[in-house]
């Protein structure tokens, strides 16, 4: 399902995924129109979200444009650019996250202007 990313600085278009992680991707999507106040760390950024699941098929490898469920922190994770822990070029998620969809149109550097607090939401397109 394609959705928007909206913040003070723009909009991203992206597509949540249910193959990868059905359980989750259903979760996120039924809860949509989404507000919360984002969190910087380093190339992402993360806000709490109304679901609480636990790992399913995780990762710990992203790729920018990447958006992923965080069990510990019940967060939606945005990635666009490196994290404190990568160990590469590419952005890491402090702890397994659940892979859900991916930025598909809009410039991810817009991500690079929100600051902590600002709000962020996610909605059906």
């Amino acid at each position: 399902m394609k959705v928007k990313i909206i913040t003070e600085h723009g909009e991203l278009q992206a597509e949540i995924d249910e193959r990868k992680n059905p359980r989750t991707a259903k979760a996120v999507l039924a809860k949509l129109p989404i507000v919360g106040s984002a969190n910087r760390w380093g190339g992402e950024i993360y806000f709490e979200i109304p679901v609480e699941l636990g790992e399913e098929n995780t990762q710990l490898e992203m790729e920018v444009g990447d958006i992923a469920y965080w069990p510990p922190g019940h967060a939606l994770c945005i990635f666009f650019g490196r994290t404190p822990v990568s160990t590469s070029s590419k952005p890491r998620i402090y702890s397994p996250g659940n892979v859900i969809g991916h930025i598909i149109s809009g410039n991810v550097e817009i991500l690079k202007k929100v600051k902590d607090g600002e709000k962020i939401s996610i909605e059906k397109a």
